[in-house]
């Protein structure tokens, strides 16, 4: 067997394992809540206002996918997905104990956003391998 394919068996074996570790992962809010009671409530609060804020990217980033209009278009997407987050957001971290105003909340969106498109980049862009396009 070659070198890359012991790698790509490893890789196999890793995904399967990942796979069933996902599926019976306990989420990581119910945890902090099982061994830090006292911290409970505020990791459900952000850990709820972080998954709205991301199915709110998600949804908007489809809109705009749908309409042919993804690029160029950021301050669009971040006042439609503030128009919808942006009032539960703030609750469920003042839940939480942060007293968070629109900026605050406008800059995770922002983070959220990085993130999701970090995760997006194909593999050949991330490895740091020339696509071809021109800066």
């Amino acid at each position: 067997m070659t070198f890359i394919g012991v790698l790509e068996a490893i890789g196999k074996g890793f995904e399967k394992g990942l796979k069933w570790a996902v599926e019976y992962a306990v989420p990581v809010e119910r945890l902090v809540a099982l061994l830090f009671p006292a911290a409970g409530p505020a990791a459900v609060a952000v850990a709820d206002a972080t998954t709205l804020i991301q199915n709110a990217v998600l949804l908007v980033e489809q809109k705009y996918a749908a309409a042919g209009a993804q690029n160029g278009s950021g301050a669009q997407k971040l006042a439609e997905v503030m128009l919808v987050i942006e009032q539960t957001v703030t609750t469920l971290l003042v839940q939480a104990g942060i007293n968070p105003h629109s900026g605050y909340v406008a800059n995770l969106v922002s983070a959220v956003v990085a993130i999701l498109n970090v995760q997006s980049m194909p593999a050949a862009a991330s490895a740091g391998v020339s696509t071809g396009a021109k800066a």
